[in-house]
This record gives C-alpha cells, sequence and structure tokens, in this order.
C-alpha cells in the first residue's frame, strides 16, 4: 500500500515521465488494501481490493514484476537483483519491503495447519484448509489482525478461540475497560476468549497435522488450524545484507526525509523503515505520509514541506462488526490529565475522553459506538465547546452534543491517510468549485485511505456550499430533485399508485419516461406499499408493476444467501411456539435437507433452498398457520420478548402477551428500513428492548416506551419517549412513532439515525408523537389502522396465483431444472453451502503451511 502510494506521488510531482521507474514485487499481483483483507471472506475478490487504477502503471511508463522480489542490494555499483536473476540499476532506490508476521518459537509452529495471516495468498491457504480438513481454530495474537482472522475461521464455519498474552485484547489501543467492553460483545458472538495466556506449544498429531494447542496456564485446546497473528517484524534483511544501518528492534534506520542514515542514495518507507524518534510504524496514515516525504525529497520538492518525524496512531477499527476507536492520548499518559468515562457493558458500550485540567481534549477510546470519532479526533488539542461528558452520555442522559464542521477550526486533520485539514477541505469547495464528495477525494485525497473520515467529510462539503450560497441537490438521485420525505407527501396527497406515473409527472426531465434506477425504484415502491390501503393501490410487493421495482430478496420473497439460495424465515410472534408448529418446522427441514438455525429474534430460520422449492416448503408452511417472517423486507421483523410474569419470578407485565399482540399488529409494515423490537417484563431487560427501533420495558404501572435503539453494526442505545403507560396508551403511541418515521426518515435510514438527524431530535419527536404539536396524530393513527384493517399474508397470497409462482424457477425455458450451482457439503450433521475455491496466482509448494 504504501508502495503504490509513493509510486502516485512520484507521478503526481511529474518523475515517472522524466525517469525509469522499476518495481520489484514478491507477490503475485499489483498492491491491494491490506487493511480490507479480511473482507475478501464477505465476497470482495482481489480485484475489488487493489489499489491501482486500471492503467495508472502502463500510463505512467511503470514497469512492474510481481512474483520477483529483490534478493541482492550492491550499493557500490549501484545494482539490485531480483529472484529471477533480472538485474536492475538505480540513481536512487527505495524500500518499501513492509513487515513479517511473527511466529512465537514454540513446538509444533510449523506443522500442517499452521499459517499466518498476512496476505491474500494467506488467505486462500486457510480458506482452502478449513474447508476441507478442520472445524475448530485457534488464533494466536489478540490485536486488530488476530481478531479478524478469528472472524474469519468462524465465517468459514469454524469454532474460533483467541489466544492473547496480554491481559485484554486489543492491548495496544483499548484500555482495561475498553477491552472488557470488547471481550463481553465478542464472546457474545460465539467465539472463545483467552487473554493472560501464551501458546506454550502446538500439539502435532501422527500425521503430522496441527491436533490442539497447550496454553501456559497448562490447558489443552483441541484444534487443527493455528493462525499465528502476533504482530509483525520489519522485512530488514536486504538492507542488513548490504550493510545498510537499522535499529536494535529491527527497521532501517532514516533520517526525517526518509533517507537511509547510511547511504543518500537510499530511502526506506513504511513498516521495514525506523523513524528518528526510534519508532517502527505500522499503520496506513504514517506509511503513506513517510511515502509523500520520500517522493518530495526525491524530486527536490522539499520547500514549506516538512519531514517525517513521528505520526498520530489514531485509528478507527471495525472487528467482527464492533466499532473501536482510538485517538491522542488514549491511555491518559500526560501529567495530571482526567478521564470523562461512560461505561455500558449490557450494551458492549465503552467511550472515554482523556482531558487536561484546562479542559483541551488529549484523546479517547471508543468501543461499541465509534460514530464520534471523526469530530473528537479533529477536537483533540482544542478546548470543545462543550462539556466533554457530553460528548460520551446517550441523549437520554444529557448528550450528546450535536458537534457539526462548524466547531472545527480549519487546521483541525480530517483526513488523518493523507493528512488533509478542514481548511484544505474547504478550499476544496470554495477555490477549486468541488461541488461533490468525490470531487473533494479527487482534489485532496481525503477519504481514499482509510475511509473512517467520510462521514465528516460529506458534512464538511454539504455546509461549506449552503454557507457559500450554493443549493445542495438532496434529491433521492439521479432520477428525482426531491427527498423520500417530499415523495412520500406526493404519493399520499395526490393518491399515486405507479412508480412509473410518479417518474413521468415529477421526476427529472432527463429521466422522465426512462426506466429510473436501483435507488429510486425500491425507495418508492416501499413508499406506495406502506401507503397502499390508503391511496387504493395493491399493496403486494409482487403485484404488476412492484415486481420489477423489488430489491433481491423481495423479488422472491426470502433471503439470498451466498451460494445461490434461499433461507425460509416463518414468523413465531413473540418467540412463542406450540410444540406441533415446532414440530411441523423440523419435519419441513428434515424434508427438504434444509440447515436449521435459532436466530438472536426468536426464531427459526431454515437455510438453503432452492428457488423453485420455495413454492412447497412455503405451502406447507401455510397449511400449518406459519405465516411470513418478512426476513427478506424493509418492514417489521420481529418483536422479541422474556417469559414475563407468567412464568418469571420477577415479571411485573405479560411481556409474552404484549409482544405478540404488536408483532401482528404491525406485521408486514413497510418502512425505510428494517423494524426490531422487544418486550422485556421487568426492569431487568432480558428481552434488551433498549437496542431496539422501539422497545418496551414493564414497571408496575404499566410500560415505558424506548425508541430509536440499535444493536448493529452501528450500536444506539434507545431513548425514553414515554413512561408508566396502559395498554391503549402504547399502542397509540407506537401506531404515531412508527407513522411519523415512516413519513420522515431517508431511504435505508434505520430508527437510530433518523432520530439522530431529524431536527429536534427526540424533544421534536415527543412533541409529534406524545404531544400531537403539528395536528397529524390523528392522520397517523388512521394510517396505521389502515394497515392493521388490509393485511395480508404475502405467502399465501403468492401460492394462490399461478402468475406469481411462475417466476420461482432458475431458468425460465426449464422450469424443472435446478440451479446446478447450488450445492452443499455435511458439516456438524447438517449441511453448508459447498463454494468454489478461488484461485488466482501461484499456489503454495507442496506441503507448505504458509
Amino acid at each position: 500500500m504504501v508502495g503504490q502510494r509513493f509510486l502516485e506521488a512520484l507521478a503526481e510531482r511529474g518523475l515517472t515521465a522524466t525517469h525509469r521507474v522499476v518495481v520489484l514485487c514478491e507477490e503475485p499481483r499489483p498492491a491491494y488494501d491490506r487493511v480490507q483483507l479480511t473482507s475478501y471472506f464477505s465476497g470482495r475478490t482481489p480485484e475489488d481490493l487493489s489499489l491501482t487504477d486500471p492503467g495508472f502503471l502502463a500510463d505512467h511508463g511503470i514497469e512492474l514484476h510481481v512474483g520477483d522480489p529483490a534478493q541482492a542490494v550492491d550499493r557500490e555499483a549501484r545494482e539490485v537483483t531480483a529472484r529471477s536473476g533480472l538485474t536492475v540499476g538505480y540513481d536512487v532506490l527505495v524500500l518499501a519491503t513492509g513487515s513479517f508476521p511473527f511466529v512465537p518459537p514454540v513446538p509444533g509452529n510449523d506443522a500442517e495447519g499452521c499459517f499466518v495471516y498476512r496476505t491474500i495468498e494467506d488467505l486462500l491457504a486457510i480458506e482452502e484448509y478449513a474447508k476441507s480438513r478442520a472445524t475448530t481454530g485457534a488464533v494466536v495474537g489478540g490485536g486488530l489482525l488476530g481478531l479478524e482472522a478469528a472472524g474469519a475461521l468462524k465465517g468459514l464455519g469454524l469454532d474460533a478461540h483467541i489466544v492473547e498474552f496480554a491481559p485484554r485484547l486489543m492491548p495496544v489501543q483499548v484500555d482495561d475497560g475498553g477491552g472488557a467492553a470488547l471481550l463481553r460483545t465478542i464472546e457474545e458472538m460465539g467465539l472463545a476468549v483467552h487473554t493472560g495466556v501464551g501458546t506454550q506449544e502446538v500439539v502435532v498429531g501422527a500425521d503430522g497435522a496441527v491436533s490442539g494447542m497447550k496454553l501456559s496456564d497448562g490447558r489443552e485446546l483441541a484444534t487443527d488450524l493455528v493462525v499465528f497473528s502476533a504482530g509483525v517484524r520489519p522485512r530488514d534483511q536486504l538492507a542488513r545484507a548490504c550493510g545498510l544501518a537499522v535499529g536494535e528492534r529491527g527497521g532501517i534506520s532514516v533520517d526525517e526525509r526518509c533517507r537511509t542514515v547510511t547511504d543518500p542514495r537510499v530511502f526506506a518507507i513504511g513498516e521495514c523503515a525506523q523513524a528518528v524518534d526510534g519508532r517502527v510504524y505500522g499503520l496506513v496514515a504514517p506509511g503513506y505520509e513517510q511515502a509523500e516525504t520520500a517522493a518530495a525529497a526525491i524530486a527536490g520538492d522539499e520547500a514549506g514541506r516538512s519531514g517525517f518525524t513521528g505520526a498520530d496512531l489514531s485509528a478507527k477499527l471495525k472487528l467482527l462488526g464492533v466499532d473501536v476507536a482510538s485517538f491522542g492520548d488514549a491511555h491518559g499518559t500526560a501529567a495530571d490529565c482526567l478521564d470523562v468515562v461512560y461505561a455500558d457493558s449490557r450494551a458492549g458500550l465503552y467511550k472515554k475522553l482523556v482531558v487536561g485540567r484546562d479542559g483541551t481534549l488529549l484523546g479517547g477510546i471508543l468501543v461499541g459506538d465509534a460514530e464520534a470519532y471523526g469530530t473528537l479526533r479533529a477536537l483533540t488539542g482544542s478546548v470543545p465547546p462543550v462539556p466533554p461528558e457530553r460528548l460520551v452520555l446517550p441523549a437520554d442522559a444529557g448528550g450528546p452534543a450535536a458537534l457539526g464542521p462548524s466547531a472545527l477550526p480549519d487546521e483541525a486533520v480530517i483526513c488523518s491517510c493523507h493528512n488533509v485539514t478542514k481548511g484544505a477541505i474547504r478550499d476544496a469547495v470554495t477555490g477549486h468549485a468541488c461541488t461533490s464528495v468525490p470531487e473533494v477525494k479527487k482534489c485532496t485525497r481525503a477519504g481514499t485511505g482509510c475511509g473512517s473520515c467520510v462521514k465528516v467529510l460529506g458534512q464538511l462539503v454539504s455546509a461549506e456550499l449552503e454557507a457559500s450560497g450554493v443549493e445542495v441537490d438532496k434529491g433521492l438521485c439521479g432520477c428525482f430533485g426531491q427527498t423520500r420525505e417530499e415523495l412520500y407527501e406526493i404519493v399520499r396527497a395526490l393518491r399515486v399508485t405507479s412508480y412509473r406515473d410518479l417518474l413521468d409527472r415529477y421526476g427529472r426531465a432527463a429521466a422522465r419516461g426512462g426506466d429510473g434506477c436501483e435507488v429510486c425504484k425500491p425507495a418508492v415502491a416501499s413508499v406506495i406499499a406502506s401507503l397502499a390501503p390508503s391511496i387504493g393501490a395493491d399493496g403486494h410487493v409482487l403485484d404488476g408493476e412492484q415486481a420489477a421495482l423489488q430489491d433481491t430478496n423481495d423479488h422472491f420473497l426470502a433471503n439470498l444467501q451466498k451460494n445461490g439460495s434461499y433461507s425460509v424465515v416463518p414468523r413465531v410472534p413473540g418467540g412463542e411456539i406450540a410444540p406441533e408448529k415446532l414440530i411441523v418446522l423440523g419435519e419441513i427441514a428434515r424434508d427438504f435437507g434444509l440447515y436449521t438455525k435459532i436466530t438472536g429474534g426468536q426464531r427459526i430460520d431454515m437455510f438453503g433452498a432452492r428457488v423453485e422449492q420455495l413454492p412447497l416448503i412455503w405451502a406447507r408452511l401455510v397449511d400449518a398457520g406459519f405465516e411470513s417472517g418478512h426476513a427478506y423486507g424493509k418492514a417489521l421483523r420481529t418483536v422479541k420478548s422474556c417469559v414475563g410474569q407468567t412464568w418469571c419470578r420477577y415479571g411485573v407485565q405479560d411481556s409474552v402477551r404484549m409482544a405478540i399482540d404488536l408483532e401482528l399488529r404491525y406485521r408486514g409494515l413497510r418502512s425505510p428500513h428494517k423494524l426490531k423490537s422487544a418486550v422485556s417484563g421487568c426492569a431487568r431487560e432480558c428481552a434488551e428492548a433498549r437496542s431496539k427501533d422501539f422497545g418496551i420495558i414493564a414497571t408496575a404501572n404499566g410500560w415505558n416506551l424506548y425508541v430509536g435503539g440499535n444493536g448493529g453494526a452501528t450500536p444506539r442505545h434507545a431513548d425514553l419517549l414515554a413512561q408508566d403507560l396502559d395498554d391503549a396508551e402504547l399502542v397509540r403511541l407506537i401506531d404515531r412513532f412508527l407513522m411519523f418515521y415512516i413519513r420522515t426518515a431517508d431511504r435505508l435510514e434505520r430508527t437510530s439515525a433518523w432520530l439522530e438527524r431529524i431536527p429536534g431530535g427526540l424533544d421534536h419527536v415527543r412533541d409529534v408523537v406524545v404531544h400531537d404539536s403539528l395536528g397529524i396524530c390523528a392522520e397517523l393513527e388512521e394510517l396505521m389502522s389502515a394497515h392493521v384493517a388490509h393485511y395480508r399474508d404475502e405467502w399465501a397470497e403468492t401460492l394462490d396465483d399461478p402468475e406469481k409462482l411462475a417466476r420461482f424457477v432458475s431458468f425460465v425455458n426449464a422450469p424443472e431444472a435446478p440451479d446446478p450451482m447450488v450445492g452443499f457439503v455435511p458439516e456438524r450433521d447438517q449441511i453448508k453451502p459447498d463454494l468454489p475455491l478461488l484461485t488466482l496466482g501461484p499456489r503454495p509448494l507442496e506441503g507448505s503451511t504458509r
């Protein structure tokens, strides 16, 4: 990555037009995004990860030799010899050899089934071995790559262990409090974590393959695959061999211009270099800064540019779906500093700010919710305009403060990867006429590194355009100049029942008469479906024009899985199910060979159905009294519940009955995004209601209603909307809340994001929904009543309509033929997808494990 950035910096300075540039690369492909390496297991290909734009090398005359690393450097002759025997002379040599994974020197570390986690080839080898030889995997190391590796093993279907010698996970980035929050969340994902212990030995079976792991505390783990992710070491062997000075703990010694201290014609950048402050930097941002520094020095373009003397180690990461961020003096090493901490272990949240005695923000740690990272990091070194506690507390406890771009000084660094300040972004808008985020990215490179600054970047661009008097296009897409909220009002007021009619009458001039786009078609379909009973439209998503507007999952009323099969998810209201229905699910899963899984939403998902099997499966489910669970749609999913006062000695209300009533009331309700709910029978909150879009917690006097929660990739605790409600009051307020959300939210906007975006936030929503400040509550209630009265089960109606059933085939010209690419292999007495392995470039030699 750093080498590629160096090439780009050379090209930007015109050196590739006047000099021969030769690149010797060990790997079998050009530079790729190692930060996103694990996304390979989520479906991204090596091509998707590539950092080299098509034509870049050819356009700039850069000679790239892949799979042919440098083997020797002759500094006197100024020549480099590659593994192939190729010899290349040089005027300037730049070493960007990176680092290599550290494998602890324990017995058995080279056995078959031991791997490292560093390159695409490593991932391919792990994938192949996991598929054919392993059921359990252990990762040595609980840092960034270690957690990603463990997540990858779990995604491959293995039981996964994490072994970390330090007393907590992510020991460099987080403190004990952050580590505890991270540990709880990761263990809830089904990963086994062992901290404070080391690996003593990899146990090897008679066949020479891994069979277990002995730990330093005497325990032994049964595992047949080991991934070492215990840190990295600078790859400085080439430098040592040719007499370049290296640091005591490794790393090629360089000056502030990234020249080696031994030879001014040789530079070193990235993880192989030891900077003047004695550190080796392993993050992207410092590496990019070193690349820029070296390119400037080689080009003689050093005027006004300070050298590289050290770097900010701030980072925002997403590990196994959990946001983790640290910035500034995260561990509070400054003298006389103070900590401001908010922790909620139940929700997996931990937020700590380190402040000076004068109120200066020095740093912080965020686990579980790093939404404010971009703003907080930019404010580091200054006194925030609000008290620090307001920056970490949830909304219903006095925060968070809404700090927009205007709160940041111009010198605040927005993009640490490319050291781009707020002032530079403002100048891109006002001085270079950039009018969109992509244009600002191209002009400044902000947002093109790790991507953690993109949200703040978008806010800054919009704010600067508006401040300049430029009208910001807030239209839904290129087809409509209106927002989703505005289109909702047009459809409702004018009773528009057709997407085509809406596009031709209210679309942008250039879009009228066209086919629309993949943004507006499902968004308008959702609006029409949610208003169908009130505007006289047919609400079934597969009726007429509606069928062509739907997202992939809605096309077949089922969730598409990674191998082309589908899941079947019948509704189980409140999580309550009679034994007879449970037996029906088991019989169907057995008869159709489906994989079964009890989900966090308290229902049973069945995976592995072929598209032509879906009607057959649902015919049996409907006959048994089941309905669609709408797992495929942007609609209500589930209303979880605990057992409540009926069975639990702590329960104060009948939470199961309430959950069933609510799920049956709101089933099939189409909305901007999926909706989830839960009902807890007491304050112990076993149903986790405060992590839902609308959650209900019983009190001795009735029910408390919470709204705007989210337990997904960006967790948010729901806020209290009203308390001590009776049953009728509760239902009435939920009716109003949901219809107001559907009316005013943006496309694909969860209630949590909507509540934070809508002007006035929670207070405004409370005024509208509880106090009827806009005078629309009667209308909202009427819309919900219409939905309830006109609800129809989508699958039951589909089974009665031959035209709808005709779509459930893999091949139109061979309706009975199954898709031959959809296959399965056995695993733990069930099945899993049989996925083809992706093989690119040279594979490891026979018998090689890394």
